[in-house]
């Protein structure tokens, strides 16, 4: 894949400086990063319904649920994936932040400034990459599940021992319950404060892509990759195979796992 031809531009800018440039917008997440956020967040929703509701849904081995916590393993796959070839905002590198940055725009907050970022600001970035590394982890762990009874296990659960299975499972539960759960609540708490308090359009840019023209600390517009869907697609189908043909490989078995 054909690498992008060139990185944001780096500007170093507080929270209000400079004119904004009447309404004109400018490119900030690509439609892969966007797509893959709202879906994620309707497979966690879905994930949550299939199990919480399983037997009104007539699913008694959770069929439903463990298709879709497949769906989720290979989409967080993708993003991995996404985080090397997708646009500037969407690359790991470009803004996951280390332990200074993150205490200098904690101090900027604090005392009523703020460094603004066109992609994910650095407190932005730690939750995204805990939210993802535990989504991971829970989906992972949802291979070694059994639930009820051996007609209701994830697709690795013969590599464990019985006492390793019933750890796995309760971990499982306990990262979404106790952790996930409160970490997304905390997450759509963030983002209302900075839409209704800070004034910036952070849920309105990953639906529409755009934010306000400003001088950004991370580069003025992002640079998208080339022939984005093409690529993204390619990444998808390398994810699939990665989730999928793992578990074949490693003699994983799909109990009860036929959608109709």
């Amino acid at each position: 894949m054909q690498e992008t031809s060139q990185s944001p531009r780096k500007t170093s800018v507080v929270a209000g400086a400079g004119p904004r440039q009447g309404d004109r917008t400018v490119a900030a997440w690509d439609l892969p990063t966007r797509a893959f956020h709202w879906l994620l967040v309707a497979l966690v929703a879905a994930a949550w319904a299939s199990f919480e509701f399983s037997e009104a849904l007539g699913d008694a081995v959770l069929k439903w649920h463990r298709w879709i916590g497949l769906m989720i393993l290979t989409l967080l796959i993708w993003r991995l994936l996404w985080g090397f070839f997708g646009a500037s905002t969407s690359r790991f590198a470009n803004f996951v932040a280390g332990p200074v940055t993150l205490i200098n725009y904690a101090t900027s907050l604090a005392r009523g400034g703020e460094i603004k970022y066109l992609g994910h600001n650095p407190l932005g970035s730690l939750m995204v990459v805990t939210l993802l590394g535990l989504l991971l982890t829970q989906a992972t762990l949802g291979l070694f599940t059994v639930e009820h009874n051996d007609l209701t296990a994830g697709p690795l659960y013969l590599l464990l021992s019985e006492a390793g299975r019933k750890t796995a499972t309760q971990w499982h539960r306990f990262l979404f319950e106790s952790v996930t759960l409160w970490l997304i609540a905390f997450h759509i708490m963030a983002n209302a404060f900075y839409a209704l308090v800070r004034r910036e359009p952070l849920i309105k840019a990953m639906i529409t892509g755009r934010k306000p023209a400003c001088r950004y600390k991370d580069g003025d517009e992002a640079v998208m990759a080339r022939r984005p869907l093409l690529r993204a697609g390619l990444l998808l189908m390398i994810a699939a195979v990665i989730v999928f043909g793992g578990i074949w490989a490693v003699g994983g078995r799909f109990l009860s796992m036929r959608p109709w």
